[in-house]
């Protein structure tokens, strides 16, 4: 065992464990303020899942106004909008051309760079980072502390201690773990201090028993303009058909939704309108208006305009009656009961983590002074559209700010700008990935 330490009276040393992207903001924003920074990530590279989110077009964040904006957070509101509007979606795209990645504002109001990609601005933030003297530990997988209460990593060659005037943790939630986010800080901080709240699956797929004849031809198939309803809540988008269920934005915005009413009652009652643009009167009224003898797959093409998958879907939810009002009444609502939700190995992110009354307002753990938490760690859980990275940057950012803070160093000044920034120009082409 080999013991590191990189402490000086001059330069506090900050030690950085996981190299997403609030551990990235944090590691520039206390670089910039004169700190030592060291990152610790276990995998062979930095921000796996950004750049695999980003692979189809990277969602930074969104242009709602703030109020919406922050519901999207639910019961986590609250708690996050001091640091939210420290590090508004204004912000964030000012850094993201700093870096010489602008952004432009889509048809849909998500927010991407214009390279659509994520890897132009991870190279271009590692640069900065480098230049600032951060450096990036590879392969070092946190083991928790020492007796002396030096960080523990285990690496290729061993295990090493580090020692450092303050720690912050940003290891990310436990979805896709084969990116390096397996959630295996729990144990470790389980016994500091607090309950840390269970790991969840959140922006996850509905797990439907569909027939195999469904199954097979409709794996892979795109519901459009759709509408999904769980009790009171309704939610128009996109989904798509999977050999398990169903995927997709629609259904990743009513994942909290689903995942609790599943808890409480075993299952879930999903409805599904393949025809949200109309109503009920108006699509019975065109049924009826078809052509005597027409069949009822060329009804449902031509009078109802449902595509081969959403027809296919309507039939799978059982008999069809001919009768115009009650195919339209089936059409607007289609019944599916949804057993489950995908699993966190399948999730886009993860629910529950360090529960807030864990830390400070500085995002400090109480019972562990000097030791700050920030990014999915934190229990708080938001649906895709660029919502995720904004919370992780800003969580981020708030972290940092806290470690100065603790240090008794100069924090950056507060933000001044807008929440909103200026838009520029889309491309002729839009992206709309789920992952951001």
């Amino acid at each position: 065992m080999t013991a590191e330490s990189c402490r000086d009276s001059a330069i506090p040393h900050i030690a950085i464990i996981g190299a997403g992207p609030a551990a990235l903001i944090a590691a520039e924003g206390l670089a910039q303020a004169g700190c030592r920074v060291s990152l610790f990530e276990r995998m062979a590279s930095p921000a796996r899942k950004f750049l695999i989110a980003g692979r189809g077009g990277l969602n930074l964040t969104h242009s709602e106004a703030r109020s919406p904006f922050l519901a999207r957070y639910g019961d986590a509101a609250d708690w996050l909008a001091p640091m939210l509007d420290a590090f508004p979606p204004a912000r964030l795209r000012d850094w993201a051309e700093g870096l010489g990645e602008p952004t432009f504002v889509g048809s849909s109001g998500r927010v991407f760079p214009r390279s659509f990609k994520a890897s132009p601005l991870l190279r271009a933030w590692l640069a900065r980072l480098d230049r600032l003297g951060v450096t990036l530990n590879r392969n070092h997988l946190w083991r928790g502390w020492s007796e002396a209460g030096a960080l523990r990593f285990a690496t290729p060659t061993g295990e090493v201690e580090v020692v450092a005037d303050a720690v912050l943790l940003a290891l990310g939630g436990a979805s896709w773990p084969r990116l390096g986010g397996d959630g295996g800080w729990v144990e470790i901080l389980s016994g500091q201090g607090g309950e840390v709240a269970p790991l969840r699956p959140a922006n996850s797929g509905a797990r439907i028993a569909w027939s195999e004849p469904f199954r097979t031809r409709f794996a892979g198939a795109p519901l459009k303009r759709i509408a999904l309803s769980l009790g009171t809540r309704r939610v128009r988008g996109e989904a798509m058909i999977d050999t398990a269920g169903l995927e997709g934005g629609a259904v990743y915005a009513l994942s909290a939704a689903l995942r609790e009413a599943i808890a409480a009652e075993g299952r879930a009652a999903l409805l599904v309108d393949l025809r949200p643009d109309m109503s009920e009167a108006a699509l019975a009224a065109r049924l009826a208006a078809a052509r005597k003898g027409e069949s009822l797959a060329n009804r449902l093409r031509k009078a109802a305009g449902l595509s081969p998958a959403a027809a296919g879907l309507l039939r799978e939810a059982g008999p069809l009656s001919p009768e115009p009002a009650a195919l339209a009444a089936r059409i607007k609502a289609v019944p599916l009961n949804v057993a489950a939700m995908a699993g966190l190995e399948r999730a886009i992110s993860t629910a529950g983590g360090v529960r807030r009354d864990m830390v400070d307002d500085r995002l400090m753990l109480r019972a562990c002074p000097g030791v700050f938490v920030a990014g999915e760690m934190l229990d708080w859980e938001a649906p895709t559209g660029g919502y995720l990275l904004q919370a992780s940057f800003a969580t981020g950012h708030a972290a940092a700010c806290g470690v100065l803070a603790h240090l008794g160093l100069p924090t950056p000044a507060l933000w001044d700008g807008t929440w909103e920034a200026g838009e520029t120009a889309a491309p002729a082409a839009e992206e709309t990935r789920d992952d951001g």
